[in-house]
């Protein structure tokens, strides 16, 4: 992982960039507060009851009639949720828990303000970034930093899909608030902290609308399972290590020792890139693979489906998923 500055080397970073763009010290204090004024009535405190007693998160309305994004640990498993909106606690229903991706998506019956999503895939290292959020028993505090790197994996356990790593500090009650990008687009989803809380890694908002859509297709969520292995390949890219009996990938015409060129629109450069891929495949949807055999290049058409040892249920959609990807494509390193 790479080197975190310290929160206030990356501040200052951050804010002499703006001055000398602008030739104005001032500049980046009246966008940010620019943006936090215009986002602030999308973003919403959350009470919630766990068996451990009372939890408080933050979330975000993603459209006009009430639909919010928050964490799985605030919304997924929980009951008795309400949202403070308007002055008022008002009672949440939960749509979809999803612990894979470690977002829920939470509803209350109001006209609201939204955030309009951005694109995190617009996005590199030292991008400016900052969230709106609820620390514990304080009001909704704006925070700036700068996206520090994206990342599969953390402490030897895989993501589902890559998360970005943002120098941002967080505090406790603000699992589930918005990463904005400097046009106060949401490009992401605060999952969890990382060590003293000057850092996070946030859900890319493609990931959570990705979920989203498959809840609102089938009610549920489907992440597809193709059945193959890969690994860095000796010589050139990504090798397919092993291909399972009567999988999806097996019955397209894979087959061992293929070198993976692309999976849907992503292309393959690393084993970390098919496990990003892997993520955004829906069970039952058909998925374009590029692999070179032989010197040739050969696109095949894929249909996966729903991994055999996932339980589906559509109230508490999956269980955790396994370090490496294992339910969906899985890089060996």
């Amino acid at each position: 992982m790479e080197a975190r500055l310290p929160l206030l080397c990356v501040l200052a970073c951050v804010f002499t960039a703006a001055a000398r763009a602008a030739d104005n010290p001032d500049a980046l204090a009246d966008k940010v507060r620019s943006i936090f004024e215009h986002c602030r009535g999308a973003v919403v405190k959350i009470q919630a009851v766990d068996e451990h007693g009372t939890l408080y998160g933050t979330g975000f309305f993603i459209d006009p009639s009430g639909t919010l994004y928050t964490s799985y640990t605030i919304g997924g498993d929980t009951r008795d949720i309400t949202v403070l909106f308007g002055g008022e606690k008002v009672p949440a229903r939960r749509l979809l828990g999803d612990s894979r991706s470690g977002i829920a998506i939470l509803k209350i019956e109001k006209q609201t303000p939204f955030l309009a999503l951005g694109k995190s895939s617009g996005m590199g290292v030292s991008s400016p970034v900052m969230t709106v959020g609820y620390p514990m028993e304080l009001p909704l505090t704006p925070a700036i930093g700068l996206v520090a790197g994206f990342d599969v994996k953390y402490l030897g356990r895989f993501f589902s899909t890559a998360h970005i790593r943002a120098s941002l500090p967080v505090e406790r009650g603000e699992g589930g608030a918005p990463l904005l990008n400097m046009r106060g687009e949401a490009v992401g989803v605060l999952i969890s902290s990382i060590e003293d809380g000057n850092g996070c890694f946030v859900l890319p908002i493609e990931a959570a609308q990705k979920v989203h859509k498959d809840f609102l297709r089938f009610g549920e969520v489907r992440p597809g399972w193709v059945g193959m292995t890969v690994a860095a390949g000796e010589k050139e890219g990504v090798q397919v290590q092993d291909v399972a009996a009567d999988a999806p990938a097996a019955k397209s015409g894979v087959k061992k020792g293929d070198v993976l060129v692309q999976v849907g629109d992503t292309k393959i450069k690393s084993p970390e890139d098919v496990l990003n891929a892997s993520f955004y495949l829906t069970a039952d949807d058909e998925v374009s693979v590029t692999v070179l055999r032989a010197g040739e290049t050969l696109t095949l058409k894929i249909e996966p489906v729903t991994h055999p040892s996932l339980e589906r249920d559509t109230a508490q959609v999956l269980a955790p998923q396994p370090p490496g990807g294992a339910a969906l494509l899985k890089p060996e390193k």
